[in-house]
């Protein structure tokens, strides 16, 4: 329970931050960066292939970050999901290098042509605006701004209780990080992005005016998603825990090509690190094709939609079932060409 606590509060840890950064750019730039991404939708499908396709979740965490803000658009979530596979590429590179920079490959291409896709489906279908938070504003007034010059010394003098706490909670949280009480034990640059991010976040707080860190932080980023990132993070980690101690990694796997192409898309819906593992051993040791492992990477996104789940449940299963869909066609075309 404690270890699945730690995993939780790394993820909503960064997830706030993330949300801490974009809030601050967003006043900073008046909004014209938030403004140029809604506008140029290709850039929105290569940016969030990108970072899906960095190993690791934070890239998929920080898509999910954007898109509760209304700044990508449903299909450059999918793009991103499709094109991330977590952890496991860490171990993909290590056991299967050249193949696991093919899949990364195709994954990149295949989930700006599936984001595409899907915001041409949901505009031709009429569909409204998935559900997006609204904090994400710049207010005209003269106060909302962020770097408050020659009063930065005074707002310390008479730091305020939000300012104090705010400060207090990034500061434990990036300590956590470096000393390795939190998040990877070592060195890498995952815990250099989680140490840097939270930094970033620190300095923010200790800049920015009282409106700013009222208005902008406290009240949207602080109370309204970081209590329920956490939450369903934590329930879900919890209840994947104990469905892995009842059911076994490789239940129901039949000798069928068929069956397991259908049993990776199954079990790559689980938004965990590590059920993946099993098909990326597999392939490793020449037991499943080519197709099942690309299936697999398709459906399965590590942690990365975890986030989504405080945001919306209806986009959550969403854009889970445009993974599956995606991954369980194309795996099924490739074992079909022998692959």
């Amino acid at each position: 329970m404690i270890d699945l606590t730690r995993q939780a509060l790394v993820i909503t840890g960064f997830v706030v931050a993330m949300m801490l950064v974009i809030e601050y750019l967003n006043v900073l730039t008046s909004g014209a960066w938030q403004r140029q991404l809604t506008q140029r939708r290709w850039g929105q499908y290569v940016l969030a292939a990108v970072l899906g396709v960095v190993p690791g979740c934070l890239g998929a965490f920080a898509v999910v970050a954007m898109y509760s803000h209304g700044i990508l658009t449903l299909g450059a979530v999918a793009t991103a999901m499709i094109a991330t596979s977590g952890d496991e590429s860490f171990v993909m590179l290590a056991m299967i290098p050249r193949t696991a920079l093919a899949t990364a490959g195709i994954v990149f291409l295949l989930g700006i042509g599936a984001g595409v896709l899907v915001d041409l489906v949901v505009a031709r279908r009429g569909v409204g605006p998935a559900a997006r938070c609204e904090g994400l504003e710049v207010h005209l007034e003269d106060q909302c701004e962020c770097f408050p010059r020659g009063r930065i010394l005074a707002q310390w003098k008479q730091c305020s209780p939000t300012r104090g706490v705010l400060m207090v909670v990034l500061g434990l949280f990036g300590g956590a990080v470096g000393a390795g009480q939190l998040g990877p034990g070592d060195w890498d640059w995952l815990r250099v992005t989680l140490v840097v991010v939270s930094l970033v976040a620190f300095l923010i707080v200790a800049t920015v005016p009282e409106h700013f860190l009222e208005s902008h932080l406290w009240e949207h980023v602080v109370r309204v998603h970081a209590p329920r990132i956490f939450l369903w993070t934590l329930g879900a980690f919890i209840a994947i825990h104990f469905l892995g101690e009842t059911v076994a990694p490789d239940a129901g796997f039949g000798q069928g090509k068929w069956l397991l192409l259908l049993a990776a898309c199954v079990v790559g819906l689980v938004p965990e690190s590590g059920p993946h593992l099993v098909f990326v051993t597999l392939y490793a040791q020449g037991s499943i094709p080519f197709s099942i492992l690309l299936a697999s990477s398709i459906v399965q996104d590590g942690h990365g939609m975890l986030p989504m789940l405080a945001h919306s449940r209806k986009d959550f299963i969403a854009v889970k079932a445009i993974n599956f869909s995606v991954g369980i066609l194309c795996g099924a075309l490739a074992l079909s060409l022998g692959y």
